[in-house]
């Protein structure tokens, strides 16, 4: 029995559920830049939101034996959703990303304070590492926070924050004079100010915005961890999750993609018959079938090292990641080519496709960072 054979109900039942509740509506988030608030309760009522938490602060992920069956249900939630809409895919992706970091780095009262609440759906949670100047480099933040009598002050900006719109608490990465750390931020702070960002290329309802923290005071008891360990300790359980999570999402938007080219070239007629029949067709369609296939194995794969504690579990995440978003771009762009001109237009999805599947070797780490990050894990040890 393969592994997907062996979680058929519940990836039956979280395709039935995104189909109902994410694809009437995939079309106007994408226009409107927004997730209706509707969608959103429907993730809620449907338990979505405890998924890779562990179960008891009410999540999904138990320990033990059983850990690598709940990452792969994980994953396929990502999966299902990706192939509805990127967009509400990266909702729950930041929001786990964020609560990651957390499970990481909380101390026992904070995990009981929060973890429950963004188990639940009660509170949504974002992820605040990229700045104006500083992307891929995070070590180099310049948000910073200075200590003062029990309590933080944190200023500078965040930027292309995922969800900074709507989210009710940030995991904000800064810079002190310990090093790096991580702070766990409610919106309601005052000197946070957020400003949304419009008009992206892809994944428009991610509802982006700039986060300004205009000398926010927080109590030291928001401190996630130990400072200095704000990046590679608490920030990065965040990122890890995070490429677990996109590799599985252009999964489900590859796998969009490629039905819809099915269905389209065996009904499309030219040169005397559908275009499935010419050969260069096929070799196109075969193409995606196998990267699809090869991705999903990938992703498969990371989810069981995830359940095992594997120490591997960083690498194979950072590989699915790395293929999978190279792989979505190949078939988005395979997938315009097929359906020509009505693959340009606004009455289908495929444009959007496109546009949602080129944000993917951007986010999460990009292509070339995760080469490098790759290639580090092959010379530490070396065959």
């Amino acid at each position: 029995m393969s592994v997907l054979d062996a979680h058929a109900d519940y990836r039956t039942r979280i395709q039935a559920f995104a189909r109902e509740h994410v694809r009437p509506v995939a079309a106007t988030i994408d226009r409107a830049q927004a997730i209706p608030p509707a969608t959103i309760d429907a993730l809620v009522a449907e338990g979505l939101f405890a998924s890779g938490f562990p179960t008891r602060f009410g999540g999904t992920v138990e320990r033990g034996p059983q850990a690598a069956d709940a990452w792969i249900r994980h994953g396929l939630l990502h999966e299902a959703l990706g192939y509805e809409s990127a967009s509400v895919q990266g909702l729950l992706n930041v929001h786990h990303m964020a609560g990651s970091a957390i499970v990481r780095g909380a101390s026992s009262e904070q995990k009981q304070r929060w973890l429950p609440r963004l188990s639940s759906g009660e509170l949504l949670a974002a992820f605040a590492i990229t700045e104006p100047n500083v992307g891929s480099d995070a070590a180099a933040v310049e948000t910073w926070a200075e200590g003062e009598a029990g309590r933080f002050v944190i200023s500078g900006c965040k930027q292309w924050i995922t969800c900074g719109q709507i989210a009710h608490l940030f995991v904000v990465l800064t810079g002190s004079d310990q090093g790096p750390c991580a702070f766990i931020v409610p919106r309601a702070t005052d000197g946070l100010r957020i400003e949304p960002i419009h008009d992206m290329l892809g994944c428009r309802g991610y509802q982006l915005a700039r986060i300004h923290f205009e000398g926010c005071s927080i109590p030291a008891e928001h401190l996630l961890g130990c400072p200095g360990l704000g990046l590679s300790y608490v920030a990065a359980a965040g990122l890890d999750a995070g490429r677990y999570n996109l590799a599985w999402g252009c999964v489900g938007l590859a796998q969009a993609c490629l039905d819809a080219s099915r269905v389209h070239t065996s009904s499309r007629q030219q040169f005397g018959g559908p275009l499935s029949d010419l050969q260069l067709v096929q070799r196109m369609i075969s193409r995606m079938m196998t990267d699809i296939h090869a991705a999903r194995l990938m992703c498969q794969s990371a989810g069981e090292l995830r359940g095992r504690l594997s120490p591997d579990a960083v690498k194979e995440a950072a590989m699915a990641k790395y293929f999978a978003s190279t792989m979505v771009n190949r078939v988005a762009y395979d997938t315009v080519q097929l359906h020509g001109a009505r693959g340009c237009g606004p009455d289908q999805p495929i444009e959007r496709w496109f546009r949602d599947a080129r944000i993917m070797e951007i986010i999460e780490g990009s292509t070339q960072v995760l080469e490098t990050i790759i290639a580090r894990h092959a010379c530490q040890r070396p065959s």
